[in-house]
Parts: C-alpha cells; structure tokens; sequence
C-alpha cells in the first residue's frame, strides 16, 4: 500500500499483529482465497518477541494446513517435575516463534493481491467498518476485528501469569531432547514458581522464569541473573544470550465486560483466551476460523454471540480454578494445585488445555488439584472478598 491515500477498501481489516491478527490473516486468505486482508501492527515487526506454544490436540484438524507452516519445532512429548514426582506427558507439544509468524504471514499476504502489512504504525481509532490510522491514512472494511493485546493496567479480578526468559546458545550440545513445560522443583516465591525449558536444538534453549502470581511486577535484572545461575547448575555452559523475551498475562476469576457489537474484539482483549493456563493458541485459532468462515459479510450478532456462549462454558471453568488459587491457596502452596492435576490422565489434561473439558473431567481436575488442607477458614474468607 504504497503512498498516502484518504481512503483504502478491504474485506476484512485486523488491528494488532501479534499471534491472534497473525491467524485471523491466514485463515481469513486460506478459507477464502482472494480476500483482501489489511493487517495493521504498530510494532516494525508482526509478533513481536514471543514463543507460543500448543498441544497436538489443541487445532482442529480442519485448520492443520494453515497452521502447519507456523510451526517451527515440534516434539513427540514433554515433561512436568515437581517435588517427589516427575511425569513424562505422551503428547505432542509445538512452538511457533514470533520470527516464523512474521515470515509466513508477511509470505501469505505477499501472495494475495489486494492484501498488504502495515508496520510501524498505530490505530488512533477504531470503528466497526473503519479504522484511522496514527499518520492519517484511513482503511475501510465490512469487517473490523480488534487483536490487540490485554490491557494489564485495567484489568480487575485476577492474578498473573509472568515470566522472563532467555533464549540460549550453549557451549556443548547439552539441551535436552524434549520441553520440560513446568520444572517446580524451584524454590517457590512470589506464588507459583516453576521453570520452564524449551529445547530448539541440541545447543540452543529457551529458559523461562515463571510465576503465577498476585501482581504483575517484575524484577528483571534479578530475573535474568537467576536464569543464568540456573542454566549454570544445569550444567549449561553458556556461549551467549541470543534474545530475552517477557509477558505479563492476566489470569482472571471475574469475567470482563466486552462489547458484542463490531468491531469484533478478538484475542486477550476481547476475552478469547485460556483463563487458567498461558496457552492463547487454541482459541486464537478457532476465533480465526470462524471469522474467516463469515467472509465476506462477517458473523452476524447472533453468530457471535453463540460462538461467545461456547467459549464462555469453558472459560468459566478455568476463572472458577483461578479463584480457588489465587485468593483461596497460600501462595507456597501453590505447586501442589499443579502437581495433583499433572497426576490425572493425558486425554484430560488434553481436554482441558483445548477448552474442550467435560462434566466429568472438571469434576475429576478440582478434586485432583485442591491441597488436601482446603479449604480453610482463612481461604474461605480471602475467597468471598476477592
């Protein structure tokens, strides 16, 4: 989109450039070939610096072949450890680097005439069929979707997911062959603490510092000093830090108020996540799909609001956990809450990192993860006044 112009027509025109309007663009131009995609992203590149991660059961199949060039490492399985247990989860486990995102989805669009990337330019509004841009250019669509990320600052009734890591290049071929997704073997501080290993290549690693916490604050410098100590005692000699990646996530027990009229809030922003876990790819992927079925039109109020319905009959079940760790669980014993649901079998830790749980399956997850001394009169009442 070369040039200042008053005005550009699209099909459909997404706001935010990260892992959610990244999958809205390849699904609107894989499901519909021809669509005419505008893609706005504030950031000089699309993703940022993030690693996402899902499970093999998270994608439907039917998504598999726009999702599959995302992909950028994969594995057979992974690993949990916590104090006196260690359990190897036989399931496939796949990362897509915010590099991988911002090449293919750049290649998908460069393929489709009348699509195009914006970069390194901000909305300064958004309306249902238009969006102005922060150097004046304005872009008009049947179709707005709003992909930003989640505004930690106004966000009410919750707790947090954060973390730091560092991607590493190591001296030796000492990685392990396979993710370790939740090492809580750690000292625990700051509420639920455990690290998190990310194995790209024999010497190459993601090592991530993890909380589940009551506030968002984060010491970084303590935080990279400590991953590199860590590396360290896990016998890594490191030859250098390729890059550092943060997030600050919301965990919350209160559903948030969001608008049902376009434009359609899509992602964190729009409540389209995993409320008790750190894993958006699933819901990002089926909130694309169905926009991209509805082209060229988009969903009609009634359509989304039934696919909001669906969410929500899941989502409520991960806000109820959150409620029951943050206020109602003493922050040291925390890990105990994950211990116990990784003791449960694979096809419903499989479920519940989908959002597709069962009856069955929540009733066996609360029972399985609650600390046997819950709950106490102290955790009921910081409960009912959270």
């Amino acid at each position: 989109m070369g040039g200042r112009t008053a005005m550009q027509d699209f099909d459909v025109v997404v706001v935010g450039g990260g892992l959610q309007g990244g999958l809205i663009a390849l699904a609107a131009l894989a499901r519909r070939p021809g669509t005419r995609v505008a893609l706005i992203e504030r950031e000089p590149r699309l993703g940022g610096n993030h690693t996402w991660c899902f499970h093999g059961g998270d994608v439907e199949p039917g998504d598999l072949g726009w999702v599959e060039p995302l992909i950028a490492c994969r594995w057979p399985a992974y690993d949990v450890a916590f104090p006196g247990f260690r359990r190897t989860i036989e399931r496939p486990y796949f990362a897509v680097t915010s590099e991988r995102l911002d090449e293919v989805v750049r290649r998908a669009v460069e393929r489709a005439p009348g699509a195009t990337v914006l970069t390194g330019v901000a909305a300064e509004r958004i309306a249902p069929d238009e969006v102005e841009l922060a150097d004046g250019r304005r872009v008009r669509a049947p179709v707005v979707a709003d992909a930003r990320g989640p505004e930690i600052g106004a966000t009410q009734g919750c707790g947090f997911q954060k973390f730091v890591g560092l991607e590493l290049r190591l001296a030796q071929p000492d990685g392990p062959e396979r993710p370790l997704v939740m090492d809580a073997t750690v000292p625990q501080q700051d509420g639920f603490r455990f690290h998190y290993v990310l194995p790209f290549a024999p010497d190459r690693v993601l090592l991530e510092d993890t909380y589940f916490a009551d506030g968002p604050d984060l010491d970084r410098p303590a935080l990279r000093a400590g991953l590199l100590a860590a590396a360290e005692a896990r016998g890594w000699r490191v030859r250098e830090v390729l890059r550092e990646e943060e997030g600050i996530l919301p965990m919350p027990w209160r559903r948030a108020a969001t608008p049902r009229e376009p434009p359609y809030r899509t992602g964190y922003r729009g409540g389209w996540f995993h409320p008790a876990t750190g894993y958006s790819f699933p819901v990002a992927a089926r909130v694309a799909r169905r926009l991209a079925e509805t082209l060229p039109r988009g969903p009609r109020p009634a359509e989304w609001a039934r696919a909001r319905r669906a969410h929500e009959r899941q989502a409520v079940f991960g806000r109820w956990l959150n409620r029951m760790l943050f206020p109602g669980i003493d922050p040291a014993e925390r890990w105990r809450v994950f211990a116990g649901f990784y003791g449960l079998p694979e096809p419903v830790i499989e479920r519940f990192y989908a959002l597709r749980t069962t009856w069955a399956d929540r009733v066996r997850i609360t029972l399985r993860s609650r600390p046997r001394a819950w709950p106490t009169p102290r955790m009921v009442a910081r409960w009912w006044t959270a």
